[in-house]
């Protein structure tokens, strides 16, 4: 096996501190050989062995760092990812890449003209209940899928002083939660034919939109996806109906709580937990209900496949295109909700 992928952290707060640096060091196949944050004596702390540099500049400077992740406030993943581009570096960008399209595909352009991996960092594809249909759906087990509704909710009525809340920064759940969803989606059905959707700023006080609704649009079924700030009792994670069947998923995967307490990939009990679903569906023509156990999570394969691309030239599963594709739909969930119409997606667009 090569030797460990030498990546630098550009940011140390919550995300670079919770997603990135812990799944990161215990991937097996790279190593957090530099952090450039404000915050220098966290970093330092945690990561004794990693270099601590002030900012993006200091970072690019290191010669051995062979990939940058990004993990800053939204409003500068597009200056930073183009700079680090620029600079030679692969790059993986925290969710969403960009505030448009438009950016999104600049860096994607960019990277493809000098050979260089240019990535979101769509984590959630590798979360236990989203593993676990993703096989359900693929067993064809539920038949032909008629209906597919994924929800992220919350129930946080309060807002908090911080960029996050923000709307001219790229807060709100739109941009927060809506990539993770909609990648999950696509990654099943393929672009959708039509984007409708509902996104609106429910809280006193919010600036940025704390609740998401969206249609995307196929042929033969409708996906829905839908994130809320205002659910204090939650609806299923997962509710998917067929032409022989039903699964319905309750509760979040375990890794984002696991990570917050300190756990880390390869600990006892990492990734496991999750709830069982509900499973119905035609055996013969008898309807049988039965509990469908949930896969463990393993956001270290994100880690495991950016170093396999990059060093051994394997096929990375999150694409450019994938960062340009869910931006879209995001501008199109945005516009639908001003114009109240149903819009066409063109990939592109």
């Amino acid at each position: 096996m090569s030797s460990s992928l030498k990546i630098g952290l550009m940011g140390y707060g919550f995300a670079g501190a919770t997603f990135h640096a812990p799944v990161i060091e215990h991937c097996g196949r790279a190593s957090v050989a530099a952090i450039a944050t404000g915050q220098p004596d966290k970093a330092r702390a945690d990561y004794p062995n990693a270099r601590i540099v002030a900012d993006i500049d200091a970072l690019l400077a290191l010669a051995d760092i062979e990939c940058v992740v990004i993990a800053t406030p939204n409003d500068t993943h597009f200056d930073l990812a183009r700079r680090a581009l620029e600079a030679g570096k692969h790059v993986v960008v925290d969710k969403p890449v960009t505030l448009t399209a438009a950016d999104a595909r600049t860096l994607a352009d960019l990277a493809q003209s000098k050979g260089l991996l240019f990535a979101p960092f769509h984590n959630r594809r590798w979360d236990g209940d989203f593993l676990t249909v993703r096989e359900l759906i693929a067993s064809g087990e539920l038949g032909r899928i008629t209906h597919f509704e994924s929800h992220f909710d919350r129930f946080r009525p309060g807002i908090r002083q911080r960029w996050r809340e923000e709307a001219s920064r790229g807060g709100g759940l739109l941009l927060d939660l809506g990539p993770h969803l909609i990648d999950q989606a696509l990654t099943l059905f393929g672009a959708p034919e039509t984007v409708y959707a509902s996104v609106k700023a429910y809280r006193d006080n919010a600036s940025a939109p704390d609740y998401a609704h969206l249609l995307l649009g196929y042929a033969n079924h409708e996906v829905v996806l839908h994130a809320s700030a205002l659910t204090a009792i939650v609806a299923p994670r997962f509710t998917i109906h067929g032409t022989r069947g039903s699964y319905v998923k309750h509760g979040l995967d375990t890794q984002e709580d696991q990570l917050k307490a300190g756990l880390r990939p390869g600990d006892a009990g990492f990734g496991s937990g999750n709830q069982a679903g509900t499973l119905r569906v035609l055996e013969g023509e008898q309807e049988v209900e039965r509990d469908l156990p949930t896969r463990d999570g393993v956001y270290v394969e994100f880690y495991r496949a950016l170093a396999a691309s990059i060093r051994d030239g394997a096929p990375f599963p999150v694409s450019a295109q994938d960062a340009v594709d869910v931006m879209t739909i995001i501008e199109l969930a945005a516009r639908s909700d001003t114009e109240g119409v149903r819009l066409p997606f063109r990939r592109g667009a």
